[in-house]
């Protein structure tokens, strides 16, 4: 089977890549009600999310973005800054790395994981804002614990990896990006990968 289909990208992907909206040029002079940075720049993936709020309707304006990353990051984030325009803050909270894909026409099986940093920045900026009004309610604590303090990956984030298919610390890395920095985090990584898959899997 010819696997060079897998990793073909929709039109609408490439025009993301090539013609980005919303690009983050003047952060010094950008008002922002909220501000969220994931990511590394080390390991060539970091992105910074800038949201602006009606803070009467609870909406978001505004959204513009700055990363260094490959296709799929600079698209998946493109198109993110243009959906939530006018979106409720909590629904914008909740937008996952699938709901790009979607909106995307759908990404490469293994170039998913590049989308993750996009919905997690905004997500720090929605929080951000949050804390700036004194809102610190309204911001999710799930009881998750960081595995990969470079990459911001939870024990959560690997657990759902492994329901999605990782059997291996590479997937894990292809699913997450945990361990793409120092690496120091490859041993608890790799006993949570066991013990998911003993919990989730084991006969």
């Amino acid at each position: 089977m010819d696997q060079r289909n897998n990793w073909v990208y929709t039109d609408k992907v490439k025009d993301h890549f090539m013609n980005p909206r919303n690009i983050l040029k003047d952060e010094e002079n950008y008002q922002d009600d909220g501000k969220g940075i994931v990511g590394n720049i080390k390991c060539g993936d970091q992105m910074i999310v800038v949201i602006q709020v009606d803070k009467e309707k609870e909406t978001i304006t505004d959204c513009k973005w700055r990363t260094y990353g490959c296709a799929s990051a600079i698209a998946s984030t493109s198109i993110l800054s243009e959906m939530v325009k006018g979106m409720k803050i909590e629904e914008a909270y909740h937008l996952s790395p699938k709901d790009l894909a979607k909106e995307l026409g759908g990404l490469p099986e293994h170039k998913i994981h590049c989308s993750v940093l996009g919905d997690k920045a905004l997500r720090a900026a929605i929080n951000d804002y949050y804390a700036r009004h004194g809102m610190e309610d309204k911001v999710e604590r799930d009881q998750a614990r960081i595995v990969c303090q470079c990459m911001n990956v939870t024990d959560k984030e690997i657990e759902h990896a492994v329901l999605e298919g990782a059997r291996t610390y590479y997937q894990l890395q292809e699913k997450t990006k945990l361990g793409t920095v120092c690496g120091q985090c490859k041993s608890e990584a790799m006993r949570l990968l066991h013990v998911y898959l003993d919990e989730h899997f084991k006969t």
